[in-house]
């Protein structure tokens, strides 16, 4: 999850991205072993335009050009990354342009650091898609729109050979879980360590990968026990092995994220209902599942969502 650039200053050094890495950089980067990129996600050639929805934005609401211009951070997998040829893809990037098709505009989405994004936001761009966490400290300066929840998922080779249950973080003292340089579950992973301490129990053996795809290699080579992170990025390890690894237990800490827009935008009640309408007509559900991510779908886009944190 997304919140602030902190959880990847190791995935920094080691790959020389801008802040903001918290997974793979683009295809290329994710062709790992067993693990390989999955390229192509949702067909939106079919999604039409919904005149009553148009209709909600005002003439000039996105700038002389017309156009639906999106800020995104592009190295994060499955959510938003970069192709072999340097195109934004991913599901936040076919949500992009299913948003320009309801709206019957043009809908680009331009390569951004992370934490650049939200200040360009109403003048360089329209809205920032790039898997921002919804906290109440971001909703003082923009306004957000809910579409997805995201947690934390384990990861274990097809099967479960090892027979691993993770319900309990305490069954997990003496494993060797894999985790992603810099990322909250690294962490989680951390303090997990001192309640096996307090228990008398072996540390969890952490190993840590500057990138995903790399700890999804070890996973199916047999080297981890289990792998943790974020639940699209666990779902989207499922698809780029072919199924060689599988997600269990439930998704932990579940949170909202959401699209990010100027406050008072003249173009959030449209953007609000083209989102209000993917997720009743099951489109965001079929475009999450194309990039093997399931359940996150939220069926309310709702605007500055009440969250504790």
């Amino acid at each position: 999850m997304r919140t602030n650039p902190t959880r990847i200053i190791a995935a920094i050094a080691a790959l020389g991205l801008a802040a903001g890495l918290s997974a793979c950089t683009n295809a290329n980067d994710l062709a790992t072993g067993s693990a390989k990129a999955k390229t192509q996600g949702y067909d939106v050639s079919s999604i039409t335009k919904q005149d009553n929805i148009a209709a909600l934005l005002p003439a000039g609401a996105l700038g002389a050009d017309g156009r639906l211009d999106i800020g995104a951070a592009t190295d994060y997998a499955p959510a938003e990354f970069l192709d072999a040829n340097g195109k934004p893809i991913g599901y936040d990037a076919d949500i992009t342009k299913a948003l320009g098709k309801v709206l019957g505009v043009e809908a680009t989405m331009h390569s951004a650091s992370f934490d650049s994004i939200i200040a360009k936001v109403g003048t360089e761009y329209d809205a920032g898609i790039s898997s921002f966490s919804i906290t109440n400290e971001r909703m003082q300066n923009v306004d957000m729109i809910q579409y997805v929840r995201v947690g934390s998922q384990f990861n274990v080779a097809k099967g479960n050979p090892k027979g691993l249950d993770v319900s309990d973080h305490l069954n997990l003292c003496g494993k060797v879980v894999g985790v992603q340089t810099g990322t909250a579950q690294a962490d989680a992973l951390e303090a997990d360590n001192q309640s096996c301490a307090a228990a008398g129990q072996s540390a969890i053996d952490i190993r840590s990968y500057d990138k995903q795809a790399e700890a999804t290699s070890a996973l199916v080579g047999s080297t981890l026990d289990a792998t943790y992170s974020d639940s699209t990025v666990a779902g989207y390890a499922v698809e780029t092995t072919n199924g060689a690894v599988q997600t269990i237990g439930e998704v932990e800490d579940a949170a909202p994220q959401g699209v990010v827009l100027q406050k008072n935008s003249q173009a959030y009640a449209a953007i609000q209902a083209a989102l209000q309408y993917l997720m009743d007509e099951g489109i965001l559900t079929d475009i999450l599942k194309s990039w093997g991510v399931e359940g996150a779908a939220l069926s309310n886009a709702t605007l500055n969502p009440a969250v504790s944190e």
